[in-house]
This record gives C-alpha cells, structure tokens and sequence, in this order.
C-alpha cells in the first residue's frame, strides 16, 4: 500500500486544529466512520490517521486503500487545503 504524509506548506508548523482540520476533510467527503475513531478518517480511497494526543496537527498519514481514485483525492485535499504531500517511499515533496 502507498502512503504519504500530509505537511503544512513551509511557511506554517501546523496543518490547523484537530477540529478546523476534520471540518476541512469533512467538505471533501473525508470524516471519521465514526465518534469514537475521530483520529481515522476515511475518503474515497484513502484513509487518514490523524496524530493521537496532539492539537494542533503538525502531520497526517495518508494511506491508499483504492489506487484507482485514491490519487486524484490526495491531489485535491492538497490543493484545497493548501498542504503538501510527501512520499514516504522517496521523501519527495510535493506542492499543488
């Protein structure tokens, strides 16, 4: 499985708070499954663990579960929220 990481653009140390973070994710159909796992969201193929115990968010993991899609929903998530992405395989970062 493919998997990233989530940065804030380099002018910034944090992605946001755990709330404005999931607010954002929510309007670009990525959410928690449920109350309880409010650190696992879940979008079309992807899911993002969000740091335990830390708010503000500094990272996020990104983690393919459909290839197919699941790119072209990262790529937007980048672009939306102004964030980077970097491959975990390579380290390469990558800005939208």
């Amino acid at each position: 499985m493919q998997q990233f990481v989530i940065l804030p653009k380099s002018d910034n140390e944090y992605l946001g708070e755990k709330s404005e973070v999931i607010k954002s994710l929510k309007y670009l159909n990525t959410a928690p499954s449920s109350d309880a796992t409010i650190n696992v969201l879940w979008g079309p193929g992807i899911r993002i663990d969000l740091p335990n115990e830390q708010d503000p968010i500094p990272q996020m993991l990104v983690t393919f579960t459909e290839e197919e899609i699941a790119w072209n929903v990262l790529i937007k998530i980048a672009k939306e929220c102004n964030w980077m992405v970097q491959d975990t395989n390579s380290g390469r970062t990558l800005s939208f």
